[in-house]
């Protein structure tokens, strides 16, 4: 296990002492799961190869999502497809 700092020790403790409380909305929760339904039946391996730029960006998003950088691309791309995808300004 990798070592941990005194600021993540401190989250630990609160976590065990249970007194960390969500505040995921439930829109956030529903967006959540849905991107773990679409992305959940893996049946194909795709490499592909990025920017060393654009991948520490998509690990950064994932890690302010909550998921795997590796749940975020396939979700993304599950959405382009199906058309899903929004672009915003």
């Amino acid at each position: 296990m990798p070592k941990t700092d005194h600021y993540e020790r401190d989250i630990l403790a609160a976590y065990d002492a249970g007194q960390l409380k969500s505040i995921a909305t439930k829109s956030e929760l529903a967006r959540i799961r849905s991107a773990a339904r679409a992305t959940a039946i893996k049946d194909k391996r795709v490499n592909i190869r990025l920017s060393s730029g654009d991948l520490n960006d998509i690990q950064v998003r994932a890690l302010e999502e909550g998921i795997p950088y590796q749940t975020l691309i396939a979700s993304v791309l599950h959405k382009y497809v199906t058309g899903r995808l929004q672009e915003h300004d």
